[in-house]
């Protein structure tokens, strides 16, 4: 009895200072950049195991398909999961926190900043770093250059906010826009699955055309109004800061139309052939 108290005592003696390590250091200011990409990194190399592990044992299509989709099928996977941790968070700091909420007197919005939110930007950078990584490595097969200067694009962005606490609302405002990736990711799924001609393939079509409209094109025009309304704050921040604020968001608004015409072009296609 005295032995298992005494081992009871070790043990919760052990959890103590693992916490008050990792509240030392894991979870300190400066460490939490470095920290959260390395978290980030290693989330990546983990889902993208386990992808490979759990397609292989329950669809029986995975080992038909070739190494070059067997990559990507499993870099999809990463793409996925990054897109739903990070929508959900931006969409928390954008609509649902006080953070960075007018009514709140602490300062300009553009320099608000927590642990949370520069930890949520830390995994971000982290899969971007994975993402490109992979892209480089098998190019031109997981994307041509507009992946890779969209990736540059936002990393540069993302990790300057996350590293100074610059503009991270407007940071998150084109984050939001990762809600369309898990649909994207989805048709390529079924196309790969031989199911082009299926009811959900054409579902899928519209649910990307809304999903886009949405977070890619008329949540880019309210991040740009909303830096106008806030531009006596904006134009406080350092000239990298504002740069990367106006210009990144602009060019990926770009990208997001020429995408979009796309989208639009294959959704009439494949309502055609239904018809």
């Amino acid at each position: 009895m005295l032995a298992s108290k005494t081992a009871a005592m070790e043990i919760k003696s052990y959890q103590n200072q693992a916490g008050a390590l990792l509240k030392e250091y894991v979870l300190a200011d400066s460490f939490i950049p470095y920290a959260s990409i390395i978290g980030g990194l290693v989330a990546c190399k983990m889902v993208y195991d386990l992808t490979q592990l759990i397609s292989a044992v329950h669809f029986k299509s995975f080992s038909s398909l070739s190494k070059v989709q067997r990559n990507e099928w499993n870099n999809r996977s990463i793409s996925t999961f990054h897109a739903i941790f990070i929508t959900v968070m931006s969409l928390y700091f954008v609509f649902w926190s006080d953070l960075y909420s007018d009514e709140l007197l602490a300062g300009f919005v553009t320099f608000r900043s927590s642990s949370l939110s520069t930890f949520s930007l830390g995994v971000s950078v982290g899969y971007f770093l994975a993402d490109l990584g992979m892209i480089c490595w098998f190019y031109p097969s997981l994307g041509g250059m507009e992946y890779v200067v969209h990736h540059l694009l936002s990393i540069a962005a993302v990790a300057y906010a996350m590293l100074t606490g610059e503009g991270q609302l407007y940071t998150y405002m084109v984050l939001i826009s990762e809600t369309t990736t898990p649909g994207i990711n989805l048709r390529w799924y079924l196309d790969v699955a031989g199911m082009k001609r299926s009811g959900a393939y054409v579902m899928n079509g519209v649910v990307i055309f809304f999903a886009w409209l949405v977070a890619r094109i008329l949540l880019f025009i309210y991040l740009f109004y909303h830096i106008y309304l806030h531009y006596d704050q904006v134009k406080q921040m350092h000239n990298i800061g504002l740069f990367l604020v106006v210009v990144v968001p602009s060019v990926l608004a770009v990208m997001n139309l020429m995408w979009f015409a796309k989208i639009i072009k294959g959704l009439k296609k494949t309502l055609t052939k239904r018809q």
